[in-house]
């Protein structure tokens, strides 16, 4: 598997309530521990990993604290780094989540600080991108874009990608936030219900709107499938020449924690397309993915045992 995009670092830095500052009204935070895990591009790469695929990560990471964390990260789970750009002119973009309670409560995010850099633009960077697009994709089985805007999957990161697939039946799936609409005519993207009604510039009323809205979506995108993500309504699946399939939320009801779910949710739908399962089948086993990660703090990833056990014990 091959993952091209931007890589994040998640950072989470925990720490005990002491007491009121007398500066201001805010509560001090007693320092316990500052942990840095692979998030964005960089989070669906392991958690591809932990599904038991062999993954090659394309991106980018600067010469800084955090994007050497971040690759230490990623080469000790067994991700192929040979593709990551390490860039002295790019902040490694990184989002600091504070999370705080009494001593002997869990604790619970309270502010999130992002340090978002630039967006990439060097031409230089992008050249040697493309590149190893080129170089790893010719061993892969199927290849995720993974946008955060960060400028890793520039346009002719992009280019190198279709060359790729012009002559095969290389699957390549998309997870874009907010610029879906560039990445037309590949496989399947796995946008979630807020993005679409933002691409499309208004809110859905009812599910007809939202399979109306859906398959109009996939066929102006030229994709064969798309799939929606709805949270805890579970997701809906466009496959062309077929009616929409909306499949149920499966696990608990209320999420333990939503952040980096979509990466599982990708990551998981994409190794199963690779693997030879239909459209979806492979809806199906992102959905489980899915309603595992939620139920773990942190930036997260699934096994292939959880997923096994889950979809065993479902009931379903």
């Amino acid at each position: 598997m091959l993952v091209v995009g931007d890589a994040i670092a998640d950072q989470f830095v925990y720490g005990a309530i002491s007491r009121v500052s007398r500066e201001a009204p805010v509560f001090i935070l007693r320092h316990e521990q500052t942990e840095t895990v692979p998030g964005g591009a960089a989070n669906c790469a392991m958690n591809l990993v932990s599904l038991g695929a062999k993954v090659a990560l394309v991106g980018v990471a600067g010469e800084d604290a955090a994007g050497r964390a971040l690759i230490e990260k990623l080469k000790s789970a067994g991700v192929n780094c040979r593709g990551v750009i390490v860039s002295e002119n790019h902040q490694t973009p990184t989002k600091v989540r504070i999370l705080a309670g009494q001593i002997h409560s869990t604790r619970q995010q309270v502010i999130r600080l992002d340090y978002d850099g630039t967006v990439l633009n060097s031409p230089d960077v992008l050249d040697q991108l493309s590149q190893a697009v080129a170089e790893q994709g010719n061993k892969s089985d199927a290849i995720v874009i993974s946008d955060y805007n960060y400028g890793v999957a520039d346009g002719r990161v992009t280019e190198a990608i279709r060359k790729l697939t012009d002559h095969s039946q290389l699957p390549v799936l998309v997870d874009s936030r907010h610029r879906l609409s560039t990445f037309v005519g590949f496989t399947s993207a796995t946008p979630n219900e807020d993005e679409v009604e933002q691409l499309l510039g208004h809110q859905f009323n009812d599910s007809a709107e939202l399979d109306l809205a859906g398959d109009q979506m996939r066929t102006q995108l030229g994709y064969q499938a798309l799939l929606i993500t709805r949270g805890g309504h579970g997701m809906v699946l466009f496959e062309a020449g077929a009616e929409p399939v909306h499949i149920e939320a499966v696990g608990a009801s209320e999420p333990v924690d939503v952040t980096g779910a979509g990466d599982t949710v990708i990551a998981t739908y994409a190794l199963a397309l690779a693997s030879g399962a239909s459209f979806c089948d492979a809806a199906r086993l992102a959905n489980y993915a899915g309603g595992l990660v939620v139920m773990k703090r942190g930036t997260a990833s699934v096994t292939a045992d959880e997923l096994e056990h889950s979809i065993d014990h479902s009931g379903i």
